[in-house]
């Protein structure tokens, strides 16, 4: 459905009625989605770290085979490759700034947390970039599930503000990107998955909740294979 959305939000008022049609559905279930498991996400983050994250990086490892074969490519290019390790790069390069930044200070901040929903965008737009791990690498995840749980308006609405900007971006941005160069967008995608690992990962202690942690990821990379092969139907 993710190209049909995207003609849909870009040409909405050439159609409003069969747009919102299929617009609206999907706002509602993400909303409640978001309001749902927000409060849950909060609690079984700051109980079970480690184990939390090894269930995500099993299921960003799962999607993988999906974000494979939506590039369509019958024969990998060297040049595909170079896309791929770029955005990887990138993401580490990211990863690596974030730990020598001190963000903290720039939290509360309405410009920091509007150019946080500019890139949060990015991760609800372009497939394959996890929203989660953006909000991880800027500092704002916990503050975000906080904010939603509790309806803080001062945290929201910059970030919406930025959301909308940032989206209106990415999309036409990702509109031209699968027209022109789709195969080579689907393979700096998977670039992109590979290093939102590097975010996620939280290190590991050989104690039971280690064990459980490889228990966890070894289940959600199955459970992401199996939701992979049934959007392939």
């Amino acid at each position: 459905m993710y190209e049909k959305i995207i003609d849909s939000i870009l040409h909405f008022f050439k159609d409003t009625k069969n747009n919102l049609r299929l617009i609206l559905p999907i706002a509602i279930g993400t909303f409640i989605g978001i309001f749902i498991f927000g409060n849950l996400l909060k609690i079984v983050f700051y109980r079970f770290y480690m184990e939390t994250s090894f269930t995500f990086i099993g299921l960003i490892l799962g999607s993988l085979k999906l974000v494979i074969k939506q590039a369509n490519v019958k024969k990998i290019r060297l040049t595909h490759i170079l896309c791929l390790f770029m955005t990887l790069s990138f993401s580490i390069y990211l990863v690596t700034l974030e730990n020598t930044l001190n963000i903290t200070s720039y939290i509360n901040s309405n410009s920091y947390l509007i150019l946080a929903g500019v890139l949060i965008s990015a991760g609800i737009v372009i497939p394959g970039v996890s929203k989660t791990v953006i909000l991880m690498m800027l500092g704002l995840y916990e503050i975000y599930l906080s904010a939603i749980s509790t309806l803080n308006l001062s945290i929201l609405i910059p970030i919406g503000i930025g959301l909308f900007i940032g989206g209106t971006l990415f999309l036409f941005l990702i509109n031209f990107l699968f027209k022109f160069v789709k195969s080579y967008t689907y393979f700096g995608i998977i670039g992109f998955i590979l290093g939102s690992i590097f975010v996620i990962y939280p290190g590991f202690t050989f104690d039971m909740h280690g064990f459980i942690s490889i228990l966890l990821l070894i289940i959600s990379f199955i459970i992401g294979l199996m939701l992979s092969n049934l959007q392939n139907k």
